[in-house]
């Protein structure tokens, strides 16, 4: 893979310097511009202050829906606990429906 590389890098590399030069002033930090005017600082905080709200929004919103899948497992665990009564009555209700039924048939034939 390195091989098909080469001959991108061999024709870029002249040019780096050049690209380096021109993006790193674009990345750096200007305190001096950035200080001066009032404006942007109000901004800055208030972008902060937003960005403090939203994260404790979101704490909140967090602990809520911890909440709310807690009580959806409770309501699993409690559904299955009515479908497995549900099978018993509906087992024994099959039995003796059966006994009845061979009660039924007895008394016929006799």
């Amino acid at each position: 893979m390195a091989v098909q590389f080469l001959p991108i890098i061999k024709a870029i590399a002249p040019y780096l310097a050049q690209v380096a030069t021109a993006a790193i002033p674009a990345f750096t930090f200007k305190p001096a511009a950035a200080k001066s005017d009032p404006v942007v600082e109000r901004q800055i905080e208030e972008l902060q202050a937003a960005a403090t709200q939203n994260a404790q929004s979101i704490h909140v919103l967090a602990e809520k829906i911890q909440q709310a899948m807690q009580d959806i497992e409770n309501a699993v665990e409690e559904a299955k606990k009515q479908v497995a009564a549900y099978k018993i009555i509906l087992l024994v209700s099959l039995g003796l429906s059966a006994v009845s039924l061979s009660i039924c048939v007895y008394l016929l034939v006799r």
